[in-house]
Parts: C-alpha cells; sequence; structure tokens
C-alpha cells in the first residue's frame, strides 16, 4: 500500500514538473514573441541605435533564440532593466530570459532560484579614472571617490578590493550605466568600477575616448551569461543549447555567408546534427530540426556576434582573450552536438 502511495505521489510529481517544464515555452508561443531582459543602454552589449532598433552583443542572444523558438529574430520585445530591477523582472515573470552582463554567482544560482545557461562573456572587474588623475595602479586609489552600481557583485568586490590592500574609498551610489557617465565626466567621482568590458563600452561612447585610462588591475572573476527562473528545465534546455549552437558553430566553422549551403548536408557528422540533416535534437528540445540554423542566421555565430559588436575592430575595441575558443587557448567550449 505504502509502495503504491509513493509511486503515485512520484507520478503526480512528475507531471507537475512536466507541466511546469512546458510553461515558459508555451507562453512564448501562445504570446508570439520573446520577452528578453537587457541593459539599460550599453554600447556594443545592449542598446538602441538612431532608429530605436536594440542592438548588440547580448541582443544577439535575445535574437538567437526568438528565431530558434519562433522563426523570427525580429519577434522580441527588449526590457530594459537595472541592477536592481533585472531579477524582480526574471522571477515575476516579465521577461522570459535576462541577458544582460550579468554575473553567475553561488547565491544567485542557488538564493535567487536561478538557473544561468552558460557564459558568453569571461570578464573581471576593472577601474576606469580620468588619465589627468595620474594613476597608473588602482592601489593608488586612497580616499577617491568611486561611481558604482548598486545591487550588483562589484559592489562587495569594491569592498574586498579596498580593504584587503588597506586604503579607503567614498561610493557614490548609481543604478545605471547612463546615470554614472555624466557623474564620472563631470568629476562627481574620481573613478568608475564595473565590469572591464562595461568600462570599455563607456569610454567608447565618450567625446575623448584617449584622456580616459583603464587601469590594469582585474579584481574579481565576472563570468557573464544568460539566465532563466528555476523549475523550467525545458525552457532552459532552450536557453543553453541555443548559447551552445552559436558558440559549436564557430568552432565548426558555420558562418552566415555559408551556412545555406552546409544546410544541404555534409562530410562532418556534428555539423549535420547542429543543422538539422542527421538525428533527432530539435525534436528533443521541443523544436523542429531547423532551430539552431535559425538561431545562428539571426546575426551569425559567437565570432561573427563578437566582431560585429565589441570586437578589436569596433570604437569598443575588445581583444577575444578568454573569450577565444578553446581551440585558440581561450575558455569558450560547446559540450557535443550528439
Amino acid at each position: 500500500m505504502k509502495k503504491t502511495v509513493i509511486l503515485g505521489a512520484l507520478t503526480i510529481a512528475g507531471l507537475s514538473a512536466g507541466a511546469a517544464a512546458a510553461a515558459t515555452l508555451d507562453d512564448v508561443k501562445a504570446r508570439g514573441k520573446l520577452n528578453c531582459g537587457v541593459t539599460t543602454g550599453l554600447v556594443g552589449f545592449a542598446a538602441p541605435d538612431a532608429n530605436g532598433e536594440w542592438q548588440g552583443f547580448d541582443v544577439g542572444v535575445c535574437r538567437a533564440v526568438a528565431a530558434a523558438v519562433l522563426g523570427d529574430p525580429t519577434a522580441v520585445e527588449f526590457v530594459p532593466t537595472t541592477g536592481k530591477t533585472r531579477f524582480t523582472a526574471l522571477a515575476s515573470g516579465e521577461i522570459d530570459l535576462l541577458a544582460r552582463n550579468t554575473t553567475w554567482t553561488f547565491s544567485r544560482d542557488v538564493d535567487l532560484k536561478f538557473e544561468f545557461v552558460g557564459v558568453n562573456y569571461y570578464d573581471g572587474q576593472g577601474f576606469m579614472v580620468p588619465k589627468s588623475l595620474g594613476v597608473t595602479s588602482a592601489k593608488e586609489l586612497d580616499g577617491a571617490t568611486v561611481c558604482i552600481q548598486t545591487g550588483t557583485t562589484t559592489e562587495l568586490n569594491l569592498a574586498d578590493f579596498f580593504r584587503v590592500n588597506n586604503i579607503s574609498y567614498e561610493p557614490v551610489p548609481i543604478e545605471t550605466n547612463a546615470e554614472a557617465q555624466p557623474l564620472y565626466l563631470e568629476g562627481a567621482c574620481d573613478v568608475y568600477t564595473t565590469d572591464a568590458s562595461g568600462l570599455a563600452a563607456t569610454r567608447a561612447a565618450f567625446e575623448t575616448p584617449s584622456e580616459h585610462v583603464i587601469l590594469p588591475e582585474i579584481i574579481s572573476k565576472e563570468p557573464l551569461g544568460p539566465l532563466v527562473r528555476h523549475g523550467d528545465s525545458e525552457w532552459g534546455d532552450i536557453a543553453r543549447w541555443t548559447l551552445n549552437a552559436l558558440i559549436a558553430a564557430e568552432e565548426y566553422g558555420v558562418t552566415s555567408a555559408n551556412i545555406a549551403e552546409l544546410a544541404n548536408g555534409t562530410d562532418n557528422p556534428e555539423i549535420n546534427r547542429l543543422l538539422g540533416t542527421e538525428g533527432t535534437l530539435g525534436e528533443m528540445l521541443g523544436l523542429d530540426a531547423e532551430w539552431a540554423k535559425r538561431a545562428i542566421m539571426a546575426g551569425g555565430n559567437y565570432g561573427e556576434l563578437f566582431e560585429k559588436n565589441i570586437g578589436e575592430n569596433t570604437p569598443i575595441g575588445l581583444s577575444r582573450g578568454l573569450n577565444a575558443q578553446w581551440t585558440e587557448g581561450g575558455l569558450l567550449y560547446s559540450p557535443p552536438f550528439r
């Protein structure tokens, strides 16, 4: 009798879990668009252009997921979020996916009940100062006023760094990057600290970027990546493997220029499985066979997205560094598509 009751309970739990898992996917399909949380504006990563169209590296992840699920990379409602509002927006269901330079940490994963689906940028916290300040190291910042975004890991990292080096600082709390820029330029703070990629993007937007220096110290590990809510494994799998598809495509040499030809079939079974000409990977995700092909076509593979939005030939000017493919000495690596 007890065994029957236990099995019955497990069956009910399994059915409930299955219903929950399909919830976000069903909602997105029924709505006909993906609600994607992004930053309020960080050039190169997520910001509206002159025509009001959102562009950027993180925006590319949103569009890839929309293409995979809905067949349309433009079927996205971009929801600007701050360091304080981003987690509430995701937890409440206002957004389906958060793709906003957010650091993967233990407490965010476990205590806040979110699921990071991967890393799309390996970063670290840095410091930017006016060149006129004459500072060459963050250890020379004793007594400095520091602009820092609230609700971010940078607050804790900053406190740790100054404490370890036995120096003091005066925080100038800000909520968004847009708020920080004028304060920093007007001299309301001596220093701006955030992820080094964010500093590069911020400096690129200045009228005279050369008058500002990003100091050499990187004081933390900041693995940035998209995240979804706990308890929705099917949706998490879709977001995770869409990101992996962009990463794997670069490794396999699948680009926006050659994908149409490769989708006809190749001698490489990994490419064939990725593009849906072999196997049933799409069916396993609850999608069709060409989900990954559409995701890649939305904006190109990982390398194309990087170079177009934040690479060395853009005003942001970031080198691949840790974000190079594992075959090129970086950390970028997708699990096998099989």
